[in-house]
């Protein structure tokens, strides 16, 4: 099982590789550059910009180099530990995705334990108790969940909570913490601003495992092993939590890899919506500006989490199905 990991690391470096090549390329794709929307933008607030000043402005970005030896250059500094310079901020790529990974990672775990943490038990729930009101009612709940587009019961909660309660839910720190440096007081405030962000976040992931969790485990009930056991006399709730539950979060373990990622990226619009201080905002401005070797660091980031959680499933799955580790010894 170590060799099986130790494989997988070989390759996750070699698909990060391929794609940093692919990013990189697919950034370069659309027409114009970040020049070419910065003097646009100069020119539409009435700057005169001449064409003797934007091959001038070229030149100081680096623009005007052919695309493979400014992909060499990003790769070179990516060896020695950065990330390039970002065109927009105007400040080094490591330094942004430091300020704003943190944060991300820790909404994405968090809306993670958060949506297995409710969905699991709810899903169990469901199946036991197939065509009860509680069945009915998760049910009900799950695809409301899932038809619901986040960003939109992000403003719904946000015009809510201003119109009857007169709170401002957006952002993840008060305006006296935003800029301050981390302290306990911030640490607080940061706390007491994460429910609403993981309830909108997490409200689809949750509403799909439930779904996925009551299929699986209603067709693990039916197997002929359980009516065995059943007939022998084995406590319910032990036979229960000792095989089917076991074999019906096998689905739901193995899509961690798809989880991470998903937060990450689906979470954009919500932290739009919401002004919160996340990857998202960041990768989709420099998309847009393409400010190259930001967007390019977004993308490997994200790449990066989904191999981490390709990584992480494989071995969950190791630990929840007991199959998988006998078939690795035999092997």
């Amino acid at each position: 099982m170590a060799r099986h990991f130790l494989w997988r690391g070989v390759f996750a470096v070699v698909v990060l590789l391929l794609v940093t090549v692919v990013a990189f390329f697919i950034i370069e794709l659309p027409p114009g550059d970040y020049v070419t929307d910065l003097v646009a933008r100069l020119r539409s607030s009435g700057a005169q910009v001449t064409l003797e000043m934007e091959a001038a402005l070229r030149h100081q970005y680096g623009v005007d180099r052919p695309v493979y030896v400014r992909y060499l250059r990003w790769m070179g500094k990516m060896v020695r530990g950065e990330m390039g310079l970002s065109y927009e901020w105007r400040r080094p790529v490591r330094d942004l995705i430091a300020e704003r990974l943190p944060l991300s990672i820790m909404i994405s775990i968090l809306t993670l334990i958060v949506t297995y943490a409710v969905a699991i038990p709810i899903g169990i729930y469901s199946a036991t108790r197939q065509y009860s009101w509680g069945d009915y009612t998760a049910t009900v709940l799950g695809y409301a969940g899932v038809s619901v587009p986040s960003f939109l019961l992000a403003l719904i909660l946000m015009l809510a909570a201003q119109k009857w309660f007169g709170l401002s839910i957006g952002g993840l720190f008060t305006f006296e913490n935003k800029f301050a440096p981390w302290s306990w007081g911030k640490f607080l405030d940061l706390l007491t601003h994460l429910p609403i962000p993981l309830l909108v976040i997490g409200l689809s992931g949750t509403a799909g495992v439930i779904r996925v969790m009551r299929g699986v485990l209603l067709d693990e009930l039916q197997k002929q092993y359980v009516m065995t056991a059943r007939a022998k006399g084995v406590d319910e709730q032990r036979l229960l939590f000792k095989y089917p539950v076991r074999i019906a979060l096998n689905p739901i373990v193995s899509t961690v890899s798809f989880v991470l990622p998903a937060i990450v990226s689906g979470e954009t619009i919500v932290a739009i919506v919401m002004s919160l201080e996340t990857m998202g905002p960041l990768l989709f401005s420099a998309l847009i500006t393409q400010d190259t070797f930001l967007a390019a660091s977004g993308v490997m980031v994200l790449s990066f989490l989904t191999v981490l959680g390709a990584i992480v499933a494989d071995a969950l799955l190791v630990w929840v199905d007991p199959r998988i580790r006998l078939e690795g010894k035999s092997a």
